[in-house]
């Protein structure tokens, strides 16, 4: 087979001695690009066959070791050398890794968290110096997040115990700001070298549509609800698209989601049981592994799955791919359109099904958006001292360090280039002795100044507990779901079996199950009979709207206003035409960079309506800001509902949104100020500070032979969290906590972009008499987070009476608007 040229310029570059980044799309031909040269080394210099680590690749998930290590095994045994390949994740048995720490191989495929781990023995130094490549796999996954943090730590380490020799290479299909992804993976003072190559894969996007009809009941035409997440009045227009001959992937976005989609479809096809999976992050993993492995021998025809398929394994026979609502992102539709005909050129093609009417602009949005390759940018964490406290510890267990050299080779890694001694010694100081106010316990004295200076670990039950808790994954407080037998099913959110009676019905893993008891963070349940929808929900599923798709959005949306539309190449468009036009009668339709404001006086009260189109965590800050800033002008009280397009203040007294709200109201002026004083950041800032000290190690998740009731680790940290405050304010991990809620729940950098664009562009301000198409989703966002007894769609059905199509110019729009 003829090799590409983005495969021998990777060679060349890493037998000239050169690490970066190959960015080429999915099923290109990354692995060997990356790992050939390496193999190729390896040979020449009569190494294959020695033993010890001469190349890591790390990969993000434990799914993959199995796919990657038969793809680095097949060169190998073809060219008949005596090099071991092998993987060391936390699936792999105790006794291949003890003959691992005995006889390293040639060739490892690991995680961050098992590599951080062999870091771990004090003999790593040696274990890591013959390493000549580190290929890190998904890189635009991993690095804006603690775990790509963590990983950029133990390069630096590496690339000292090599004495500089082990190159780095990252892999990546979808990242906007390459150079700065390159520059993470290399670390400072080296010189990255980008890969690629003209290795174009066509994507083709397109919307499925519903059948129109019409319905007798309200006497209108069918038409999309104008609100919803959910999507199952698409179901016969899905189940028209899917065919067990044809292998295909149906992307959902959220694990609830894809519980319901699963058991929907099954029901409308029973005859399909055999041949359908579902999959995703809290489905136990021997259950994932067998889906995973149906589709590659293709026994598992349609899988509906969610982000836990996103990622590089390589499922060959998949040829079609569906997504199930917008993807909310232009490189997460890039990602999950290249799982289908995962070959280098193949073209690809993704189906997306839009749950609500202005999905169907999201889609052609996302199209244009794909066509324009305006794919999102990721940055990495700046500095987390939490990480850096867990690191020191790993560095005191594997080998020592001293406080000079181990500052000097953090400051390499790109995320600590800024990094100031007086903060490396702070988190010194936490770990060596508790910090300022931890100083009286002991179980927080981790590591040890030796008299020549050199720090260690001496007490034996701190090194297991932090093997044990090693890595930056905090999920939150689950409970494992086990039949009477003892089998298990996955795990779900604690919060949720609390809820549960005994006897009550839920589906969970694509079955209908009977909850009887709990016991031991182990919820035992039984089979069950009849159909229910009640599904666990996982927190922080909801997925928001992406800088580049909104957009993409408000420049498509005013398209549709002016008419310009390809009818035959957006279909979605063309349908999307009524809501656009019942929107453009009863108010106005926003410029691509002007902001529509409407208010409107029900029996509900005052509302006041905002369009930014910049997804709903940066709506939730800035409607946050507007009530307070509007409260200091006329005393108020709001209720306040978000989402990916706008934002409503409604108030049950007459307010004067015309005299108040105007350009100057969403200044950048003591932003921070009034976040701080219009949400309760110290409760987030507490919620937030339970991964920090999990990570960190002051609070442990496992311990040996038990694991910490999630519970339990909420009290820990917020009893350590209330001390640091009372007696600690200045404490720099509380500081880490408050910055990352700013850019976690408010997206802070995007929110001051989002403001001054507010500020400064035209504004159509409206005056309507009933909720519009963009203002009716609001509504149901806040009644369904209000309601009590009574269901949304109950609620919703008697407000769109009370809204009458005499109040509406449209001619009865309203009442063609409806949930899912």
């Amino acid at each position: 087979m003829t090799p590409f040229p983005f495969q021998e310029s990777a060679w060349s570059s890493f037998l000239g001695g050169g690490s970066g980044v190959i960015n080429v799309p999915t099923g290109a031909g990354k692995t060997y690009a990356s790992y050939l040269g390496p193999l190729a080394e390896l040979m020449d210099a009569g190494e294959a066959g020695l033993g010890g680590l001469r190349v890591l690749y790390v990969t993000p998930l434990r799914a993959m070791s199995r796919d990657v290590e038969l793809a680095l095994k097949a060169p190998v045994e073809d060219l008949g050398l005596s090099l071991r390949v092998e993987s060391r994740t936390g699936d792999t048995s105790s006794s291949l890794r003890q003959r691992q720490r005995r006889k390293p191989p040639e060739v490892l495929i690991t995680t961050p968290e098992s590599m951080t781990l062999l870091m771990t023995y004090d003999d790593a130094p040696q274990r890591f110096a013959g390493v000549r490549a580190v290929i890190v796999d998904e890189w635009h996954e991993l690095m804006a997040s603690k775990r790509g943090t963590q990983v950029e730590l133990a390069l630096a380490r590496i690339r000292r115990f090599s004495a500089g020799r082990a190159r780095t290479w990252a892999l990546s299909a979808t990242i906007a700001n390459l150079e700065e992804a390159a520059r993470a993976a290399v670390g400072e003072g080296g010189e990255p070298l980008l890969v690629g190559g003209e290795m174009e894969r066509p994507i083709s996007v397109r919307g499925v549509l519903p059948e129109w009809g019409h319905d007798p009941d309200n006497g209108v035409e069918c038409r999309l609800p104008w609100a919803g997440h959910l999507g199952r009045h698409m179901l016969p227009a899905v189940l028209a698209t899917l065919d067990p001959g044809v292998s295909t992937l149906v992307f959902c976005n959220t694990r609830s989601q894809a519980e319901l989609w699963y058991q929907s479809i099954l029901q409308a096809r029973p005859e399909w049981a055999g041949i359908m999976g579902l999959h995703h992050g809290s489905i136990d993993m021997g259950d994932r592994g067998a889906v995973e492995s149906g589709l590659k021998s293709g026994e598992a025809r349609l899988v509906v799955c969610t982000s836990s398929l996103d990622l590089g394994v390589d499922f060959g026979p998949v040829e079609r791919v569906l997504q199930l609502g917008s993807p909310k992102g232009i490189a997460r539709l890039i990602q999950r359109a290249g799982r289908a005909g995962h070959r280098p050129g193949a073209s690809c093609e993704i189906l997306c099904v839009p749950t609500h009417a202005l999905e169907l602009i999201e889609i052609a949005a996302a199209r244009e958006a794909v066509d324009r390759r305006e794919v999102e940018g990721r940055a990495p964490f700046s500095k987390p001292l939490d990480v850096l406290a867990q690191h020191l510890v790993t560095c005191a267990m594997g080998g020592g360090f001293r406080a000079d050299e181990l500052f000097e080779e953090v400051r390499t890694a790109y995320s600590y280039r800024g990094l100031e001694r007086v903060e490396f010694d702070w988190a010194l100081d936490l770990v060596e002795r508790g910090g300022e106010t931890l100083r009286a316990y002991p179980n927080y004295r981790k590591v040890v100044r030796g008299a020549d200076g050199e720090y260690g670990v001496v007490e034996k039950t701190i090194a297991t507990q932090h093997r044990l808790n090693v890595g930056t994954i905090t999920g939150s407080e689950t409970v494992e779901i086990r039949y009477k037998n003892g089998r298990g099913l996955g795990h779900i959110e604690e919060s949720f079996v609390g809820k549960l009676r005994r006897g009550e019905a839920f589906v969970f893993a694509g079955k209908t199950l009977r909850f009887e008891r709990i016991r031991d963070m182990t919820a035992v349940v039984t089979p069950a009979s009849g159909v229910t929808n009640y599904t666990p929900h996982w927190a922080g599923t909801r997925l928001p709207i992406s800088d580049s798709l909104s957009v993409a959005v408000r420049r498509t949306l005013e398209r549709v206003r002016d008419g310009r539309v390809d009818a035959e190449r957006e279909p979605e468009l063309v349908a999307a035409q009524e809501f656009v036009g019942t929107q453009a009668a009863m108010s106005a339709v926003p410029d691509a960079d002007g902001l529509l404001v409407e208010t409107a006086e029900t029996r509900e009260g005052f509302h006041l309506f905002v369009y930014p189109f910049d997804g709903r965590l940066v709506h939730e800050a800035i409607a946050a800001i507007l009530a307070l800033r509007l409260g200091r002008a006329s005393p108020a009280t709001f209720q306040i509902a978000v989402n990916d397009y706008g934002f409503e203040l409604l108030s049950p007294d007459p307010y004067p949104y015309a005299e108040c709200v105007t350009p100057d109201l969403f200044t950048t002026e003591r932003l921070l100020d009034d976040i701080v004083e219009s949400v309760n950041v110290g409760q987030l800032a507490k919620r937030q500070f339970r991964e920090v000290a999990r990570v960190s190690g002051l609070v442990m998740q496992s311990y040996p032979g038990a694991r910490t009731r999630g519970k339990q680790v909420q009290a820990n940290s917020s009893l350590i969290f209330d001390v640091f405050e009372q007696f600690d304010p200045e404490n720099m991990l509380l500081g880490q906590a408050r910055r990352e809620v700013m850019e976690k729940q408010f997206e802070r950098t995007r929110l001051s972009r989002s403001l001054e664009r507010l500020g400064s562009c035209e504004w159509s301000w409206r005056d309507v008499s009933a909720p519009t198409p963009l203002g009716l989703p609001l509504v149901i966002e806040r009644v369904g987070a209000t309601m009590s007894t009574e269901s949304v769609l109950d609620r919703i059905e008697r407000m769109r009476a009370a809204w009458t199509a005499s109040e509406n110019p449209a001619g009865g729009g309203v009442a063609r608007g409806g949930v899912s």
